[in-house]
């Protein structure tokens, strides 16, 4: 899959809104996750409001650049009703990274924003999706068309890989 070795995290996007096809691809990719004992403990809030958006930019020192996004996906995990809770996060990094990588496929550019296992930026997203019942934030993730163009960079390491034979 080229999209792995051309996935960069994108910070400075186009002016130019996400189709609602291209983000339902995406969303589909995210939902495509393994997850343990298949519980699926994701939802995800689609924010195209940009009052919303700056809100949500404030969330985190690291997330002021999601502000000049035209998207903003929130990954949020159930707290409830789980077959395997402890393995939630897990699977909601599986399902982001789909995500994100579905959209490099798509020519979309993406940076993940870490929130969980920070209660208080958990908390502030929380408050700016109006405290969903049940829910807790996971990350934010910037999405759009990439107003900046870079290689990826080469992180294999020969040297952490350990054969046993």
């Amino acid at each position: 899959m080229d999209a792995i070795f051309r996935r960069i995290s994108v910070r400075k996007y186009e002016d130019r809104p996400v189709e609602e096809e291209k983000i339902e691809r995406i969303l589909r990719a995210a939902m495509a996750a393994p997850s343990a004992r298949n519980q699926q403990p994701w939802e995800f809030f689609v924010v195209t409001d940009k009052a919303k958006i700056r809100e949500l930019s404030a969330c985190s020192p690291y997330a002021a650049f999601l502000k000049d996004a035209p998207l903003a996906v929130v990954p949020c995990f159930r707290k409830e009703g789980l077959t395997a809770p402890a393995y939630a996060e897990i699977d909601l990094s599986i399902a982001t990274e789909n995500l994100m990588l579905e959209a490099a496929d798509l020519g979309l550019g993406t940076c993940w924003m870490g929130i969980a296992p920070v209660r208080e930026r958990m908390d502030a997203v929380n408050r700016v999706l109006g405290e969903p019942e049940g829910l807790e934030a996971f990350a934010l993730v910037s999405c759009g068309y990439p107003a900046e163009e870079r290689p990826q960079q080469d992180r294999y390491e020969e040297s952490r890989i350990h054969w046993i034979r």
